[in-house]
Order: structure tokens, then sequence, then C-alpha cells
């Protein structure tokens, strides 16, 4: 089945809207992605909809599912995105000049240890300007929406020039009033703070699922800033990297940093981009400030 052709043709806007409303299922998730709000997301479906004279997503309770037109609309438009990203990043990486935006993202965890970093490098290269985007999902290198990656994880993504900076070693805290309230107990008998769905690819929560009994999880979240926080508050225990709540004088480490929740450290980025001069300069400033940090986060 063909698209029926119009007078007005079909912008990328509009590809990258119903590649969005595919990858998320449904528009609320799309408009997030592209960063508009719900309802000109549906204004836009709705207009490029009447344009074609054809309906590409159905929609129900459970999301949006692509109609048959829909369907090769959305293999059109990752097809021409992909493309589009490809002559981007290949244009990209034919540059040599050390000025220019980079895109970096991390967790929010680490922004302690990059800002001293940044500002190193606005002082040393001041015509680089490093946007930084902290979330715990992994941004699309391949799609540009991010130049380049620091993750704590297992093993690095295929596709991906990736550098191992070293291990990140998590142990259980709590608060040091908590304990002083539970002395002597082992740390599974205590009441856990634990990560949710969102941070099930953790090696600390297959080890929260493995040895805590689900009756002594009595919090759940999603960000491990919140888990320090509401191990702070002294509701109970949580795994924490050791780098980021040593120092807090409020957490007390309950013995060795557990070996099944230790996770590498990856530098990534694009094959297309790394001999991109303002992205090499990035990439080689990490690489530096980040060895100083090695020790304190592996623990040791």
């Amino acid at each position: 089945m063909s698209l029926p052709s119009q007078q007005s043709q079909i912008a990328l806007d509009d590809l990258r809207l119903i590649a969005a409303v595919a990858e998320a299922g449904s528009l609320t998730g799309a408009a997030k992605r592209l960063r508009l709000n719900h309802a000109s997301a549906w204004r836009r479906l709705g207009a490029l909809e009447g344009r074609l004279g054809v309906r590409l997503f159905d929609r129900d309770r459970r999301g949006y599912a692509a109609t048959p037109a829909g369907e090769e609309a959305v293999a059109a438009s990752r097809r021409v995105l992909g493309e589009m990203d490809g002559l981007e990043r290949r244009l990209v990486g034919q540059d040599v000049r050390p000025s220019g935006i980079v895109r970096l993202t991390t967790t929010e965890t680490m922004l302690g240890l990059l800002a001293p970093i940044v500002a190193e490098l606005r002082a040393s290269h001041p015509g680089i300007v490093v946007e930084l985007s902290t979330t715990n999902a992994f941004l699309t290198l391949t799609r540009r929406e991010a130049d380049i990656a620091l993750r704590p994880a297992a093993e690095a993504p295929e596709g991906l020039v990736a550098r191992r900076l070293g291990t990140v070693a998590t142990a259980p805290y709590a608060a040091r009033a908590y304990l002083a309230r539970h002395p002597g107990r082992d740390a599974t008998e205590l009441d856990w703070i634990a990560p949710d769905d969102s941070l099930s690819h953790l090696g600390s929560a297959r080890w929260i699922d493995a040895h805590v009994a689900p009756e002594r999880i009595v919090h759940r979240t999603g960000s491990l800033l919140g888990l320090a926080a509401m191990a702070r508050a002294g509701i109970g225990v949580a795994a924490l990297p050791c780098y980021l709540v040593d120092d807090d004088p409020e957490l007390a480490r309950i013995g060795e940093p557990v070996p099944d929740m230790v996770t590498n450290l990856w530098l990534l980025t694009h094959p297309d981009l790394r001999r991109t001069a303002r992205i090499r300069v990035v990439l080689d400033a990490m690489v530096e400030g980040l060895s100083v940090a090695r020790p304190r986060l592996a623990a040791s």
C-alpha cells in the first residue's frame, strides 16, 4: 500500500513525529522525545493525517498502533532519518576545529566528578560548549541525541567506540541514627530502599531481589540520588555507589563493597565522531580527569 501523493510534501519533522509515535507507542511519549507539548504533537499528527488523507495510527487504551499505511510510513521515516543522521555524523567527523557544541550524556550521580572537568575545558578551550544531559536511560549516540556518553554498565553497547575507565563499587548504606536504633542486625534483616523497575539493570537491584525479602522493601525510587536521600532520612538501607556517599557524614557503609554490585564505567562515542577535533578534546579531558578519580570510584 502506498501513501497518496499530496501537494504538501512530508517534512523531516513529520518523519520524526511518525518515528517517535511508533517507538514510544503513545503520543505523550512521542511528545516528550521531541520536546513538544501533547497538544502540539496531537495537532501535528492530525494535520499530517489530514493532508495525506489516511490514518497512520489507531488509538486505543493501550496506546498508538500503526495502521498498514502507518507501518509503511514508519519504515520510510526510520530509513530517511537514519540516512540523515549518518550524513550528519560523517560531516561532523570531518570537522578539524576544536570548537562548537559537544553533547554529553551521563547519570546524575556523575555530575560531581564531571563538573571540574567541564570547568577546565571551559578555561582551556573556550570555543567548545559542553551541553550536559543527565538521564538514567541511554540516549542514542547513533541518532546524535548525544555525542559522548559516560555510563556505568556491565558491558558497552555494540557498534560504539568504548573505553573502560575502571570499576564502580557499590555497598549498602544507612543513616547512622537508623543503625543506632537497630544494632547488631544483619543488613538483609533491616528495612530496604530499593531501585524501581527503571533501574532493574543495576547489579545492586539484582542483588536485592536475590537477597532481601520482599516484605523488607519499604520504598522504591528510580533515582540513585533519591535512594541516598531516603536513606539519609532514616527509612532504611540503600545500595549506593561508594564514591557518591562515602564522605557523607550522615550515612555509614555497612560492610565492604559487594562484588555482585560492581560495574564498569564506560566512555562511549560513535565511530564517525571520534576524530572530530572538539569531541576528541572532550574525550581526552574526561579520560585524564576521571583517571584521578579511579581509586575513589573503586572504593580502593
